[in-house]
């Protein structure tokens, strides 16, 4: 059958259709890119049992030191199963991207038909016209979808990053304070049994004894509960780093990080969030998709179905017949009203939450920084006040206590106190890195959102063709 001149359009924009494909990369690489300009850390996509193994490699090398905060955060980016799900989630958006620029397969008809002796053969090829004319639109469209995607799963890099930071801090400041612990519980066990003796001896009353005692097992609550929270902590930067097995054995340092000279100065914090929040970008590209569809539904309105042919009629009485055929939907009862209704809510819908979102960015920089500030002035207040106040006192009743003027038992309450008021101020050291790694999720993102969040939900395209 020699090819008619719609058959030949058919082919040359399949052809041309056919060119979509997916990149080496799966778009992994702005989700890359981000990772190493804002977090200035390595993040790899397991693809294969070769980039698993890469990551394994890596994590055997990071585990055989000290985790730092650094290393613990390198970590997690290359470990977490769930941050690789993510990633994983590229994968399956890129296969929609792909497939949006694809031309549809073409539809073949075969009849045959009897009337007596004569027998004819009709045989036909279709394809929805109306989606090839919205295929660049759509294409379009789901070129912006995965950008978004893309913002969204690098907010997930970034809001995995600041939780292994918080969890980095509460497990280090819980290793902290059990061993304060055990120092309170240490200092009232002495003072419980010398206060056994003395009151053995006649020289403590039962009153006295009993106080000493009550001390010394509120003491050992304290120490339990440290213990807990120290197991607590620990657990939970667990999961995050992804360990398991023979790799819990993982070892911590000894103390959280110096409290700096003084904090960060950022005036222009608003402003600097709302150039990086990857969620209010995320938002702004989802609203631009809508406008987009929305021109899309008012164009398709009418072309539900739109569908070109070519037909080859051929009987064995008579010459063969060639040529096409098109078909429309006729607009009696649906003019598509309420798809295009439902497009300019649905934009309308997305500009109110890109407002909402760009307005709630601002606040929880705001507040994130004033936390942040705050909690710099009350590990300041404990390093500058509290501690030197507590270590002169300290000195003082040592002097008393060498010239006989206090007790051994009021000694041991200072001393009691005394690291009571080094564990105050190691609880505000950690507020204070918390309220830090706060603020950089702030400027990035929204804080505190679950990690590998779906993406919103997208409209259908209006040139599905039905």
């Amino acid at each position: 059958m020699a090819i008619t001149r719609p058959l030949a359009l058919l082919c040359a924009v399949s052809l041309v259709a056919g060119c979509a494909s997916f990149s080496q990369d799966g778009g992994f690489g702005p989700v890359q890119q981000a990772s190493e300009r804002q977090l200035d850390k390595q993040l790899l996509w397991a693809r294969d049992e070769a980039g698993r193994g890469q990551i394994d490699a890596r994590v055997t090398e990071l585990l055989a030191e000290p985790l730092n905060l650094d290393a613990a955060v390198q970590l997690a980016l290359l470990n977490n199963r769930g941050l690789q799900a993510s990633l994983d989630e590229l994968g399956i958006g890129e296969a929609e991207r792909v497939q949006a620029g694809r031309l549809p397969n073409p539809g073949f008809s075969y009849g045959r038909l009897e009337k007596g002796s004569e027998v004819e053969y009709e045989r036909g090829l279709h394809l929805n016209l109306a989606r090839l004319i919205a295929l660049p639109l759509t294409s379009r469209l789901e070129e912006r979808r995965f950008e978004q995607l893309q913002r969204q799963t690098s907010l997930a890099v970034f809001e995995l990053a600041s939780e292994t930071r918080k969890a980095w801090y509460e497990a280090v400041a819980a290793e902290e304070s059990l061993v304060y612990a055990r120092q309170v519980l240490d200092a009232a066990e002495v003072g419980a049994e010398l206060a056994r003796r003395m009151a053995a001896v006649g020289n403590f009353s039962k009153l006295q004894q009993v106080e000493q005692q009550a001390f010394y097992a509120d003491a050992g609550i304290g120490l339990l509960r440290a213990e807990q929270a120290r197991v607590r902590s620990r657990e939970r930067l667990t999961r995050l780093l992804g360990l398991w097995g023979e790799q819990l054995d993982y070892r911590l340092p000894e103390r959280l990080p110096a409290l700096p000279k003084s904090a960060d100065q950022l005036p222009d914090v608003e402003r600097l969030a709302m150039s990086q929040r990857q969620d209010v970008q995320a938002l702004r590209l989802d609203a631009e998709r809508l406008a987009q569809n929305l021109g899309l539904t008012r164009t398709t309105r009418f072309i539900n179905v739109l569908e070109l042919g070519v037909v080859n009629n051929r009987s064995n009485e008579e010459p063969t017949q060639r040529g096409y055929e098109i078909s429309v939907e006729l607009p009696l009862f649906d003019w598509s009203g309420a798809r295009v209704a439902r497009a300019e809510a649905q934009y309308r819908q997305a500009l109110n939450r890109a407002a909402e979102t760009a307005i709630n960015a601002r606040s929880q920089v705001r507040e994130a920084y004033h936390a942040y500030r705050n909690a710099f002035e009350l590990a300041q207040h404990y390093r500058a006040e509290v501690l030197p106040l507590r270590q002169r006192i300290a000195e003082e009743n040592l002097l008393r206590y060498n010239g006989m003027f206090i007790s051994t038992f009021d000694l041991l309450a200072d001393a009691r106190r005394q690291v009571q008021a080094v564990d105050g101020y190691l609880q505000a050291q950690r507020e204070f890195w918390l309220a830090r790694a706060d603020l950089d999720m702030a400027l990035l993102g929204a804080p505190n959102s679950s990690l590998g969040a779906a993406p919103a939900a997208t409209a259908e395209p209006a040139a599905a063709g039905h």
